[in-house]
C-alpha cells in the first residue's frame, strides 16, 4: 500500500526540485539534508513497508555518526544504540588473542563505534524524512526517465508523473535508476557470504569480537541495545537457490556451534528460520561519472564493500552529505545544478570511497587466501586515520 500522501508540486518561484528514488540510508538522508535547505524533494520508495523490519544489525563507525549528527538524530540514535570503543580478536575457543581500540573517526566527542539494529536506524529516519516535510510515496518505482536540458519528466509505476531539475538514485546496488542511465556497472560477488541474527546480549558482550578460524572465515557479534547483539557468520559463497530457506537457522546453527564463548549461548536463540538472513557479499565502484545528465547516483547504487571494515553505511551517509551541501551551496549562490557540480560531488568522493572499497576487499581476500601473516592492523589503521578527515 503506498503511503497517503501525494507528491509534492514543484513550488511557485523557481525553488529547484528534487526527486529520490529509494529510501535507505543514503536516500534519507539526501532528503533531509535538503529539505532543511529548503528545496522541495519528493522519496519514493519501492517497498511498501520502507525497509522499516528489514535486517538484523549494523555497525556505525565515527564517520557514520559525524554524518548522523548532521542530519539532527544522534541523541536518538545514542540512546537507541550501543557505544564501545575496542574489538576483540579471538580463537574459535573464545579464547582472547587481543583486544585493539578502535580509532574515532567521527572526532574525540563521538564514540569510535556504535551499534543498533538496523530497523530502528531506519525508522528513526522515515520519521525524520516525514519530519522535514517531503513528499513520499510508498510501493512506487520510476517507470522511465527522459531527460532535456532543463530537467527529468519521471513516469512512476502507477501511472502517474512528475518533473523535476534533478533525480538522485539511491536504489541501492541492484539500482534500476543504474541501468536506466546507461551506467553498465554491475554488483560482482567477492566469494563470500554471511549468515546474520539478532539475539538477546549476553550480559559479557560489551564489544564486537570475532574469532577467526573454525569451519567459518569469521564468527562475529556487535552489541545493538543494552539487550540485543547482532550475531554472524561468515563463509565462502554458495548457491542461493540450492539453500532451502525454511533450513536458515539450522545452516548458521550447525557453523556457530562449533564457536565457544558467548557462542553457545548465542546458538541457543538460532532457532527462528525467519529471523536468519543470507546474503552475499558484492563488491561495486563506479569509476567513471557517477551521473548522466541529472540523474546522479549516491550510496550502494554507485559503490559497495563487504562490511569487513563496517563502512559501508558510512559511505553512503557521506555521499548525501556531500552532494546535499553541494546542491544547496549552489542554490545559496545562484548557480545552476550543472555537469561541473554533479562532476565535482564525484572527484570529491571518489579518492575516499576507493580506498574504503579496495581495504576492505583487501582484507576479505586475505580471508579467502587464507593468508597468516597479512598486515590486517595496518590497512586498518591507515584507512581509519584517513577516515578521520571531513569527507
Amino acid at each position: 500500500m503506498a503511503d497517503s500522501r501525494t507528491l509534492s508540486q514543484p513550488p511557485a518561484g523557481g525553488t529547484p526540485t528534487v526527486l529520490v528514488i529509494g529510501g535507505g540510508a543514503s536516500g534519507n538522508a539526501v532528503t533531509i539534508l535538503l529539505r532543511r535547505a529548503g528545496i522541495a524533494v519528493d522519496l519514493i520508495e519501492a517497498r511498501p513497508d520502507w525497509n522499516a523490519t528489514t535486517g538484523s544489525g549494523i555497525t556505525l563507525q565515527g564517520n557514520a555518526l559525524r554524518v548522523l549528527r548532521e542530519l539532527g538524530v544522534w541523541e536518538q540514535v545514542k540512546a537507541s544504540g550501543y557505544a564501545f570503543g575496542s574489538l576483540g580478536v579471538t580463537t574459535p575457543d573464545g579464547t582472547v588473542l587481543f583486544v585493539a581500540e578502535d580509532i574515532q573517526t567521527g572526532g574525540e566527542d563521538l564514540p569510535a563505534t556504535l551499534g543498533m539494529q538496523r530497523p530502528q536506524l531506519q525508522q528513526i529516519l522515515i520519521d525524520t524524512v516525514h519530519a522535514s516535510g517531503a513528499g513520499v510515496r510508498l510501493g512506487i518505482t520510476a517507470e522511465a526517465l527522459e531527460q532535456d536540458a532543463d530537467g527529468v519528466s519521471v513516469r512512476f509505476s502507477d501511472g502517474s508523473e512528475g518533473r523535476y531539475d534533478l533525480v538522485i538514485g539511491a536504489d541501492g546496488v541492484n539500482s534500476a535508476t543504474r541501468a536506466a542511465i546507461g551506467i553498465t556497472d554491475k554488483p560482482e560477488p567477492t566469494g563470500m557470504a554471511i549468515w546474520r541474527i539478532a539475539a538477546p546480549r549476553p550480559e559479557s558482550v560489551t564489544r564486537t569480537d570475532l574469532a577467526y578460524g573454525g569451519p567459518a572465515y569469521i564468527a562475529g557479534y556487535c552489541p545493538t541495545s543494552e539487550n540485543t547483539i547482532y550475531a554472524y557468520v561468515v563463509e565462502g559463497c554458495r548457491d542461493r537457490a540450492s539453500i532451502d530457506r525454511a533450513t536458515y537457522a539450522d545452516e548458521m546453527r550447525r557453523l556457530a556451534q562449533s564457536y565457544g564463548g558467548v557462542w553457545p549461548e548465542i546458538t541457543e536463540h538460532i532457532t527462528d528460520p525467519k529471523k536468519v538472513n543470507y546474503t552475499w557479499f558484492d563488491r561495486l565502484l563506479v569509476e567513471d561519472s557517477w551521473h548522466r545528465g541529472r540523474v546522479v547516483l549516491i550510496g550502494d547504487a554507485a559503490h559497495c564493500c563487504p562490511p569487513t571494515m563496517a563502512q559501508g553505511a558510512a559511505m553512503s551517509l557521506e555521499d548525501a552529505l556531500v552532494l546535499a551541501e553541494l546542491l544547496s551551496g549552489a542554490v545559496a549562490d545562484g548557480r545552476d545544478w550543472d555537469d561541473e557540480l554533479l562532476q565535482a560531488y564525484h572527484d570529491r568522493r571518489i579518492p575516499r570511497v576507493r580506498t574504503v572499497v579496495e581495504a576492505s576487499m583487501q582484507i576479505g581476500q586475505w580471508q579467502l587466501d587464507g593468508v597468516r601473516d597479512a598486515d590486517m592492523a595496518g590497512l586498518v589503521g591507515r584507512t581509519m586515520n584517513l577516515l578521520k578527515e571531513r569527507p
